[in-house]
């Protein structure tokens, strides 16, 4: 489509001015909507996530590691970014959403309404599927709006592991309600997405949507997410008019809900595999990899050591054993929330730093686990903040420096590839954590303190 590319040459700029001022979000009411519909993105996609890992010791009980529960809340969810690049330029955002729902929605009820731990782990499995593809969607859509988009769907991920963790700290510790019900109850959260998607979120920007890598390699030039209102081309001038119409035409080739092509050989596959690996290099050590580290030294805490991290009941503000674990996860995913909103305050630009913290918090709380030298459990929750403060600062630092140094029409791909990053490191901890957690409760044991074992 030739005729497309005229939106993005320097002869029609004040044509593709005229078209843009129609959907930037310049308003407050505007404003207001895009953040309102990112943040709702970011809190739910991550939710149910949080609400599993806070589950963990109840799902699995006290023998079983609790690592096995984050395996298979993050394998999924692994596979699905690793996998993406390949094909998830094919599906139109629409349909995914109609994916997330049904797969969050059956997976949670798994997870609520059985009782054997394998139909538990399979209604995980769902789960964590949705939220691999959640996140993955949600951050290509960043592309097409504005920064405070970003901002907005960092803040609700942060937002949705205090509200997740802490709302299961409130209904299972401090009210007693059941597990069960709990969970079943949060299996609804995902039909906001519906809300934030059809309602809330304003139609995109058409000049960062023509810029898509995305869109550029099919047989449209972009296309824009949501239907337009019809009365916006009337009030134009017949030029802007024109040309709006033009993008709703290329819109409707996509509203089958994939883009469809011929059938590739397998050497277009392989070199299509080729071509999508080498525009991962540039991104690995800048980006990729500090984000990785920081996720595999606080997954490794947060399921691995922390169980352990317990001393004797009486000298512990709770009533059960459990209860430590979820608080320590309530104060973790604080930390989160606050890092994650305040980078319009701090910025970070050199990514290893909170790697290397993070990496120096995993050695003293092994350290703690094995030899007890922090003297009591209010100085290990404010490491735990600390480690959470970290976490969260490396995450919205990262993709607010992909989104500000990565050329424009390779940004969302590089949004969606970086994204693969945070899952790469949780795996990796996931499986650290089958041993560790295993062998300092079994070091705990020998040595006279058994509070690993108990709930």
């Amino acid at each position: 489509m030739a005729g497309s590319n005229s939106l993005v040459e320097d002869p029609e700029h004040e044509l593709e001015n005229s078209i843009r001022s129609q959907h930037l979000p310049r308003t407050n009411s505007s404003r207001s909507r895009l953040f309102a519909a990112f943040w709702i993105y970011g809190l739910i996609n991550n939710v149910l996530y949080v609400i599993i890992l806070s589950a963990a010791l109840d799902l699995v009980g006290a023998n079983v590691p609790k690592a096995t529960v984050l395996l298979a809340d993050v394998m999924p969810s692994f596979f699905v970014k690793l996998t993406a690049p390949f094909y998830i330029h094919r599906i139109r955002y629409r349909v995914r959403i109609y994916i997330l729902v049904a797969l969050s929605l059956f997976g949670m009820q798994c997870v609520a309404l059985t009782s054997s731990i394998s139909a538990r782990l399979f209604g995980v499995v769902l789960a964590s599927a949705s939220s691999g593809l959640g996140e993955l969607t949600f951050l290509q859509l960043t592309h097409f709006y504005s920064p405070l988009s970003m901002a907005a769907f960092s803040s609700g991920t942060g937002g949705a592991g205090l509200a997740g963790s802490f709302l299961y700290l409130v209904a299972t510790t401090w009210l007693r309600l059941s597990v069960r019900g709990t969970i079943f109850a949060s299996s609804l959260l995902p039909l906001l997405f519906f809300v934030a998607f059809f309602w809330i979120m304003p139609p995109p920007d058409p000049h960062l949507a023509s810029q898509s890598s995305t869109f550029a390699s099919s047989a449209t030039a972009y296309s824009l997410i949501q239907d337009e209102d019809a009365s916006m081309a009337s009030s134009a001038s017949s030029e802007a008019a024109i040309a709006s119409a033009r993008i709703n035409n290329d819109r409707e080739s996509l509203q089958s809900g994939i883009v469809l092509s011929k059938t590739p050989s397998l050497e277009q596959i392989m070199e299509y595999m080729s071509r999508t690996v080498s525009r991962l290099g540039p991104l690995f050590f800048p980006y990729m990899l500090p984000l990785m580290l920081v996720y595999i030294g606080e997954y490794v805490i947060n399921q691995g050591i922390s169980p352990t991290l317990l001393f004797p009941i009486e000298e512990m503000p709770f009533t059960y054993y459990r209860d430590a674990y979820v608080t320590y996860g309530t104060l973790y995913q604080l930390g989160v929330f606050i890092s994650r909103s305040s980078s319009h305050f701090v910025r970070i630009r050199r990514l290893y730093v909170p790697a290397a913290l993070q990496l120096l918090n995993v050695l003293i709380l092994i350290a703690q686990s094995m030899y007890t030298f922090i003297p009591n459990v209010y100085i290990i929750m404010i490491i735990t903040f600390y480690e959470g403060l970290l976490g969260g600062a490396a995450y919205v630092n990262t993709f607010l420096l992909v989104s500000e140094t990565v050329a424009i029409e390779e940004r969302e791909f590089a949004m969606g590839a970086v994204g693969v990053s945070d899952s790469g490191g949780i795996v990796v901890a996931g499986t650290i954590c089958l041993y560790l957690e295993t062998f300092l409760c079994a070091y705990q044991k020998a040595n006279g303190r058994p509070y690993c074992g108990m709930t």
